[in-house]
């Protein structure tokens, strides 16, 4: 026996509840400071904090395995799957519309039944052209027969974890995950639930490419159905990209055992402690903006001043590396230097924008906080 798979008790895991019970404790109490915090911001401003987790679960799912997308170009996909303004920013290639669009089924639908169909068309809509870089890959489909090696690090450096199952038992396998999946709150603590989802999925690899991102939003949707809303203000993504090493590290100690997983899954419920404090400062920053359009809602600005402070607003205080400058404001705005100067100092008058300190070359500028 080599692998957890080929271990007589597959998939029946164990673990040592007593290790457990201060790492889900600590998990809950964070879990719900956020969750009170979410509920105190309007609809709206929960839209928007949706909006920017989801952004950075987007960008972070698809870093974990290599592929580095466009921050504006996956807040775009984003926002107006949401219904929410996309001025200023890049229309989404196919391929981000699909990994945004599974991301959220698997949240705004975690209510309903989890199907082969639908892993299948998530696996599809990741890869809309039926490539996986320049390699042609299976879409919508079970891998074929090649054995299937999970594996880390760049290529010709590539560190193999583990193998998953032979092709030929996928599909009795999903069936089997499936089955366990619809059982729901019987299987136990909703945040064990979540981590063994995660571990299993990736165990049996159905595909020959997007398990990682699949395991991920099935990891999203078994922690919605915990939570019983259809929004995550938390990336998980964004904490295991983090901590990818660890993530592998753990994952490839699990594979090698009997199905004792307590190592994993202490892992996982540090993980998703560590993503809820994460959440804790950029649910602060969504309510510092709103607080800032709620002060100057009716103050007249074109759409660009609009977008330029939304941007510095987004950066936060003293993240807008130099502060803002008229020659930024021109390669943002897509204006000349004469109009930017004019708009610059139109939100100065109007007490938006404050001078940093500095002369000529060196003269800046930042929201006032």
């Amino acid at each position: 026996m080599r692998y957890i798979w080929q271990h007589p008790n597959w998939p029946n895991f164990t673990w040592q509840s007593d290790q457990l019970l201060d790492a889900v404790s600590l998990a809950r109490l964070c879990q719900g400071k956020l969750l009170s915090k979410v509920n105190s911001l309007g609809m709206y401003l929960s839209r928007e904090a949706q909006a920017e987790i989801l952004t950075e679960e987007g960008v972070k799912t698809a870093a974990i395995e290599g592929q580095t997308l466009d921050r504006d170009s996956v807040r775009s996909s984003v926002a107006r799957q949401l219904g929410l303004p996309t001025a200023g920013l890049p229309d989404a290639g196919r391929h981000v519309d699909g990994l945004v669009s599974m991301l959220l089924d698997a949240s705004l639908n975690y209510d309903k039944p989890l199907t082969t169909k639908k892993l299948k068309s998530w696996q599809a809509a990741l890869f809309p052209t039926g490539y996986s870089g320049l390699r042609r890959i299976r879409t919508g489909k079970w891998r074929g027969s090649d054995p299937m090696q999970v594996v880390s690090g760049p290529i010709g450096h590539e560190k193999i974890h583990f193998e998953a199952p032979p092709s030929n038992i996928i599909d009795s396998e999903i069936k089997k995950f499936v089955s366990w999946w619809e059982k729901g709150s019987t299987q136990g603590d909703g945040l064990l639930r979540a981590g063994i989802a995660h571990f299993r999925f990736v165990t049996i690899h159905p595909f020959e490419d997007g398990n990682g991102r699949i395991a991920r939003a099935l990891t999203d949707m078994a922690l919605a159905q915990d939570e019983k809303q259809p929004a995550r203000f938390y990336s998980l993504s964004s904490r295991i990209m983090a901590d990818r090493d660890k993530y592998y590290n753990v994952l490839e100690y699990c594979q090698k055992g009997d199905g004792e997983i307590t190592s994993w899954l202490k892992w996982f419920l540090g993980c998703f402690q560590r993503a809820v404090e994460d959440a804790q400062t950029l649910i602060s920053k969504v309510l510092a903006k709103g607080e800032f359009w709620q002060k100057y809602g009716q103050t007249t600005l074109n759409d660009r001043q609009r977008k330029i402070i939304n941007r510095l607003l987004d950066a936060g205080p003293g993240g807008f590396e130099g502060g803002l400058t008229t020659r930024k404001y021109v390669s943002i705005a897509k204006v000349s230097r004469t109009t930017a100067f004019r708009e610059i100092s139109d939100l100065v008058k109007k007490r938006i924008l404050l001078k940093n300190q500095g002369k000529g070359r060196s003269v800046s500028y930042d929201i006032k906080w």
